[in-house]
């Protein structure tokens, strides 16, 4: 699995060598491939570059080259090379819970990720589960499920998937919004996850590591899902595992069953080195990517701010800002601009359309939001059996930069739920910005007295405090610390 649950076609394209069988204890064989081939190889090269860019690229502080070597370690227990060099393993810098792996050896584990777990053990059960799908072709029937099943033309794959249908308009995903990891939901099944358990589980052993700790890990997920769930209210960076696998907690009590059916008796877990290398890794948003708080946005960079309906997500890709809500789907991005935002706006429609006249034409309206000049324009698309309202509303910040909104609604509908949200877009000011400050992790030793309570009162948020640093250091409420008892805490 991924550990949001989305990996998009960029890393779902398989290309594997001949397999063998693993067998876990008394469970059934596993089929896995025993090589990376050429083709592979060439595959992940040319990916990798793109899956960099769509989760805010290489994570760049220490704790890269620590994951590095950890994740080499156990991808060789998969059989698919012996040499450690075969594999590139990146620390991504993205604000979400994720890891993934494609074909030709790259791995890959987001910092907030990272900053979830409490020792190497975890990581390294993380890496080996996604080396797992890999082994086990995964991907490749995922892929292919995912095209019989492919709808054209959508938007964040839901509302347009029912509305665009397989009209001209159709470009919109692939032209317009990307078919990048983010935005396309291709969910492993059942069995694929259980199986990249019990293979995650096996390099742990094989690897010297406690069989274990994917089982812990995956708590912690579970943990993490339910607390994003009630501080946001929506599914920004809430594993979707409910909606098509099992109860998280029958999943976590096989994953422990699977690791005692190893009968290996390692209990290594590295948990001093592994917090030695989060510490003061960045969490949550990245200010230089922009930042999301509550239900706003905002990029000190950019200078800008905007808020999205109530009840709507946000996700934080590193080209855009993507929108999603049961009213409809928008998406915030930029494009090039000459000073004139009819030839923006139009320059916006037409990559949508493929530069092949597939748009209507249609006249740009003029307003003014906040101060900002802007301009927007709606077309009607249609197909088959239904048509969907497309906007693109664009503002004028000055000095040869123009950003915009594209969004889509059914038809009739124009800019529906997101009237608001186009009204809201504010410059931020030069204050304003400089108060927007990334949050890190902070590994503390425990001393006499220091309580959950009493520690919880630092973390950097205004509410929820108690429930985050118990899911961060997967404590419970009655948990009692000791003194020289090493956590984490999240600071400013």
């Amino acid at each position: 699995m991924d550990w949001k649950w989305k990996l998009g076609a960029a890393g779902a394209v398989l290309a594997m060598a001949a397999s063998a069988p693993v067998v876990i204890g008394q469970q059934r064989a596993i089929r896995t491939v025993s090589n990376i081939s050429a083709q592979d190889k060439a595959s992940g090269a040319k990916q990798h570059p793109e899956l960099l860019k769509e989760f805010g690229g290489a994570y760049a502080g220490p704790q890269a080259k620590y994951v590095e070597g950890v994740g080499r370690r156990i991808a060789v227990q998969s059989g698919l090379s012996n040499a450690q060099g075969d594999f590139t393993v990146t620390l991504l810098n993205s604000p979400v819970n994720n890891a993934f792996a494609i074909p030709g050896g790259y791995v890959y584990v987001t910092r907030q990720l990272m900053a979830l777990m409490n020792d190497e053990a975890e990581l390294a059960g993380v890496l080996g589960h996604e080396v797992g799908h890999v082994a086990a072709l995964h991907g490749q029937r995922r892929q292919k499920a995912a095209q019989r099943n492919a709808v054209g033309g959508a938007l964040l794959g839901a509302l347009a998937g029912a509305l665009l249908g397989d009209s001209g308009f159709s470009g919109l995903i692939q032209k317009g919004i990307g078919t990048g990891s983010q935005l396309l939901t291709l969910k492993f099944s059942r069995t694929q996850e259980y199986e990249a358990d019990d293979l995650g589980i096996r390099y742990l052993a094989s690897g010297g590591y406690d069989p274990r700790a994917l089982s812990d890990m995956l708590a912690s997920l579970a943990a993490q899902g339910d607390l994003d769930a009630r501080v946001t209210g929506n599914a920004r960076s809430t594993p979707e595992w409910a909606s098509t696998h099992p109860d998280p907690g029958a999943r976590v009590q096989r994953a422990a069953r699977a690791a005692e059916a190893t009968r290996v008796s390692s209990k290594v877990r590295n948990r001093d080195a592994f917090l030695n290398a989060v510490d003061g890794v960045l969490y949550g948003d990245d200010p230089k990517q922009g930042v999301i708080e509550g239900n706003r946005f905002r990029h000190p960079d950019l200078r800008l701010s905007f808020a999205v309906p109530s009840g709507f997500g946000m996700e934080n890709g590193a080209d855009a800002v993507s929108i999603t809500g049961s009213g409809g789907q928008a998406q915030f991005s930029a494009a090039p601009y000459s000073g004139n935002l009819d030839a923006y706006i139009n320059s916006v429609f037409a990559k949508l359309g493929g530069g092949d006249g597939g748009v209507p034409a249609g006249e740009v309206n003029r307003t003014t939001i906040n101060g900002l000049p802007a301009a927007y324009r709606t077309v009607r698309a249609s197909t088959q059996s239904s048509q969907v309202d497309a906007t693109v509303f664009a503002y004028d910040f000055g000095g040869g930069k123009a950003y915009h909104f594209l969004v889509l609604t059914p038809a009739g509908q124009g800019l529906g739920a997101f009237s608001a949200m186009v009204q809201s877009m504010q410059r931020l000011s030069v204050q304003e910005a400089a108060a927007i400050k990334p949050r890190r992790v902070d590994v503390l030793t425990v001393k006499t007295g220091d309580t959950v309570q009493s520690l919880a009162k630092r973390m950097a948020y205004s509410d929820y405090q108690l429930d985050r640093f118990l899911t961060i250091n997967a404590l419970s409420a009655n948990s009692v610390l000791r003194a020289g008892q090493r956590v984490k805490i999240v600071t400013w």
